[in-house]
């Protein structure tokens, strides 16, 4: 397979990864700015019929999140794309693929909200990505890639990280890095999906081997608190192994620290180096997982400012408070609507900062 560079847009480059990693089956509802996953999952199922496409439109979110379960439980990759207003339908069916051990992804586009939106760049949609939004204690493992290429690179891992720790994964992108165009090295075709019949809780048929068994209910208390004790196990390994983030001029032992994630943190780090070239000593951390959140980033980095910017009212910027030692050194910068910043107006907002 050819490594040389195309000149892609961001979803449809994120599609073709997913369908070289493995994941033959869609299943979504068309909403912007996310359509063109699906777009390109239909005319691929139709154009290359040897790749043995199954692309179904579902008649509504909440279905599609439904129908990765059952594909889940038969043992088959399979996604679903859609905007923050979709993601919210399809809460009950994550809620519901977190207890019963399913794997699944799901890549959310964010847009501005609340309700419909523009097709905008926005990352409104933190806590809902990060909290687990349905109902109980549970958690989705997130990645925000900041370009096409760490996108297609994401989301053929996603699958993987999917079926070792049987959860649903999200990746998060947004209506700039979907309706980007950017050079981008597709990955190869990957062969690391496990039998069917191999997968944890996969209904095969249990012929030759313990019977496998899905199940999300439980027994009274007792044995209710030590199916979600389990439950709570696994989420705390996915937080001790899966932390993950890049980190800019930070070995220059800046004293004072952006925080941004996502395709944004490109425009906020040309603006920290504007503001290097002004004389100040600011470095840059990118988290890349949004959950497991990665406070590892801020050991050791007591008595430095922070200027967390995100693309909506303030959300990132409670678990930056709770990654470092005084929440006072914490400082904010959003931007609400799908309104942008540009760098200069990034240099300009880190040269309020005051060094203590």
């Amino acid at each position: 397979m050819s490594k040389e560079a195309v000149f892609m847009q961001g979803n449809q480059a994120m599609a073709e990864a997913a369908i070289r990693g493995g994941c033959k089956m869609f299943f979504g509802y068309p909403i912007t700015p996310s359509s063109e996953v699906p777009e390109y999952y239909a005319r691929v199922m139709v154009e290359r019929p040897e790749e043995n496409i199954t692309y179904i439109q579902a008649e509504t979110e909440c279905s599609a999140f439904n129908m990765i379960a059952g594909a889940a439980a038969a043992g088959h990759r399979s996604m679903t794309a859609t905007a923050g207003p979709g993601f919210s339908l399809g809460q009950e069916a994550m809620s519901y693929m977190s207890a019963a051990g399913l794997p699944g992804v799901v890549v959310q586009i964010m847009r501005p909200g609340p309700a419909d939106g523009e097709i905008l760049p926005a990352q409104g949609d933190y806590f809902q990505i990060t909290r687990g939004g349905g109902h109980g204690d549970y958690y989705t493992l997130a990645l925000a890639p900041w370009s096409i290429q760490e996108l297609v690179e994401i989301m053929q891992e996603s699958f993987v990280l999917a079926e070792k720790y049987n959860n649903p994964v999200v990746v998060v992108s947004d209506a700039m890095l979907a309706k980007l165009r950017e050079s981008v090295v597709l990955p190869d075709y990957t062969d690391n999906e496990a039998a069917p019949e191999e997968k944890h809780n996969t209904l095969t048929g249990a012929k030759g081997r313990k019977r496998h068994l899905i199940t999300t209910c439980g027994f009274g208390a007792v044995q209710w608190n030590q199916f979600n004790n389990d439950l709570q196990k696994k989420y705390a390994e996915i937080a001790a192994n899966e932390k993950r983030y890049e980190s800019y001029f930070m070995d220059e032992d800046p004293d004072i620290v952006v925080v941004a994630f996502g395709a944004y943190s490109r425009v906020c780090l040309s603006g920290v180096k504007m503001a290097r070239e002004a004389g100040l000593k600011v470095g840059m951390i990118r988290p890349i997982s949004l959950w497991p959140f990665p406070d590892n980033a801020f050991e050791g980095l007591d008595g430095k400012q922070f200027l967390v910017c995100e693309l909506n009212a303030g959300q990132m910027v409670q678990d930056v408070k709770l990654s470092v030692k005084n929440k006072d050194d914490v400082h904010f910068f959003g931007m609400l609507g799908g309104i942008v910043p540009t760098p200069k107006e990034i240099c300009a907002e880190i040269q309020k900062v005051e060094v203590k």
